[in-house]
């Protein structure tokens, strides 16, 4: 295997050299996006919230009416590019397809593909503010795929490539009814009415794993976070907010972009200051790593 120490990569049985590394081209994660995915944070070496992160995928896959690979398999995957990348920080990525199929939608017989790999990751930037954008674009919440972590991620490239364009660095949606959903790749908390409040499940937003360790910690101090539907327009009165993620943790909002220009908010609100440190206390150094 090649000595390259940007990646790591596990495919269908054993590491492989990245540059080389490939799937089938008939792999419907590749011609149709059938296939589940998970991204984690590496703390000293270590997955953060493996458990918590595999019992998603496994429900994702179910929801797509495909097998996973067993857990014994993924473990040993995670294991293997894990071990030879150390302790500097990573993002790990675990992705599993329907594996090679028809040039449609009918899946084929030979079973998932499975692919692991690490690469360069830099530490979440908590402390600084993001800039996102409100995109005109929806999530159906009553879909096939909402509230699954596919790989039909279409829909997102083109929302985050409109943010990028406004100058943000991530994309707010809507769902259906036209209330506040989540980001392309994050969940949304904002302040309403001096209660930090974060869109339910119901809205079709993902379960995200920080967003639900943070649910869990500020009840656990006593500041609980209330899950309620919540109008679009919110983000046009809302005086803070912050996005969870498993790359950003625990993110202020510095900057919302709306149809009639950037509107700026308070990244030091006090609830945002709760959150923060209610993450910082129970999964920052010396925390959990797999809670």
């Amino acid at each position: 295997m090649s000595d390259r120490r940007d990646a790591v990569v596990w495919l269908d049985g054993e590491l492989r050299d990245p540059a080389r590394a490939s799937v089938h081209w008939s792999d419907h994660g590749i011609t149709v996006g059938d296939g589940v995915f998970e991204t984690l944070k590496l703390v000293d070496g270590r997955p953060f919230a493996l458990r918590r992160h595999l019992t998603r995928l496994g429900r994702s896959a179910h929801g797509l009416g495909m097998t996973p690979p067993s857990e014994e398999q993924v473990l040993e995957a995670v294991d293997a590019v894990c071990s030879p990348w150390g302790t500097r920080p990573g993002r790990l990525r675990i992705t599993v397809t329907a594996g090679p199929g028809p040039m449609g939608s009918e899946r084929g017989t030979g079973g998932p593909t499975l692919l692991v790999a690490v690469t360069d990751a830099a530490p979440p930037t908590t402390g600084d503010g993001a800039i996102v954008a409100v995109v005109p674009w929806t999530r159906n919440e009553t879909g096939a795929l909402a509230g699954l972590k596919t790989t039909s991620y279409g829909e997102n490239v083109v929302a985050l490539t409109r943010a990028r364009a406004l100058g943000a660095g991530e994309a707010l949606l809507a769902n259906t009814a036209g209330q506040l959903c989540e980001g392309t790749g994050s969940n949304v908390f904002v302040v309403d009415d001096d209660v930090l409040v974060t869109p339910p499940l119901r809205s079709g937003c993902l379960a995200g794993i920080t967003r639900e360790l943070l649910l869990e910690a500020m009840e656990r101090a006593g500041t609980p976070v209330v899950e309620r539907d919540l109008p679009l327009d919110v983000l046009g009165r809302c005086p803070a907010a912050a996005l969870t993620s498993s790359t950003r943790d625990v993110q202020a909002i510095a900057t919302i972009v709306l149809d009639d220009g950037p509107r700026p908010l308070d990244v030091d609100h006090p609830l945002i200051v709760d959150a923060r440190r209610a993450w910082a206390g129970a999964h920052g150094p010396g925390g959990s790593i797999d809670p």
